[in-house]
């Protein structure tokens, strides 16, 4: 496929999942806990997994050779060539609650390595798309290209977290606990949402722990087509998950990783 048809499939990805997902919102659902009992809710719900089933058809029919990697349903052909990674609500937890700062990821790996990632937020009419050279929004203003923010000091610094608690005690949590306390303002409950603020210039760091690849993928092609940084805490991919860090730039982003590995 081209550069222009596969931009095409991505958005029609879109589309149809985001469709799925809409009469869901802000309604009566059914819903199950994934953590079963084990103290940690983990909720999925009746959108999340009728999204998904429509994004993996739409791929077997199209891509019948690439693998999937999906967060309700498991993996396919890992070994494929071409890996679609995905997430049909990132933020479950925000969707429950009514608050539009979920999204539905869908990541595309060539060799292991993300070169192209969309954010749909269907209730917002946003999307948010990358291919690690450029990044672009697109909403009901019409589209723009996406710009991080450059030379902000920590001190001067926008930081954000799906949630602090997600920090296991230890080195893990002082070394959010260090970045919290150097920047200017902190914001929580934002999940795949502040990855595309951070591309969009609003906001200077992303710090979490415990991501799975179909949290990340999709937005590293993103951040870095904005200009912005994405790791490990260690400055490793960020793209198997766990420990990340995103910046606006360079700088920003090495000043974090000194108080994240002290």
């Amino acid at each position: 496929m081209s550069v222009v048809d596969l931009a095409r499939f991505m958005d029609d990805l879109a589309t149809e999942s985001g469709q799925a997902i809409l009469p869901f919102f802000r309604a009566a659902f059914g819903m199950d806990d994934k953590g079963h009992g084990s103290g940690t809710f983990d909720p999925v719900t009746e959108a999340d997994r009728a999204a998904e089933v429509i994004l993996r058809g739409l791929i077997r029919r199209t891509f019948p050779t690439h693998g999937i990697l999906g967060e309700e349903f498991g993996p396919e052909n890992l070994e494929a060539e071409c890996v679609w990674v995905l997430d049909p609500i990132d933020g479950t937890r925000a969707f429950i609650a009514g608050l539009p700062t979920w999204g539905t990821l869908i990541g595309l790996t060539h060799n292991g390595a993300p070169v192209r990632g969309l954010m749909h937020q269907p209730f917002l009419g946003e999307r948010f798309s990358g291919d690690g050279a450029t990044a672009r929004m697109r909403s009901a203003k019409g589209e723009r290209v996406l710009r991080s923010r450059r030379g902000t000091s920590l001190k001067h610094a926008l930081l954000a977290t799906t949630d602090p608690r997600l920090f296991a005690d230890g080195p893990e949590r002082d070394g959010f606990t260090a970045i919290e306390a150097a920047v200017r303002m902190s914001r929580y409950g934002t999940d795949c949402y502040a990855y595309c603020m951070l591309a969009a210039g609003q906001i200077d760091l992303v710090v979490e722990a415990g991501l799975k690849p179909y949290d990340i993928v999709a937005l590293i092609p993103i951040v870095e087509g904005a200009g912005g940084v994405i790791t490990a805490w260690d400055g490793g991919p960020a793209a198997p998950g766990g420990r990340v860090v995103a910046a606006g730039d360079r700088a920003l982003h090495t000043e974090a990783l000194r108080l994240l590995n002290p």
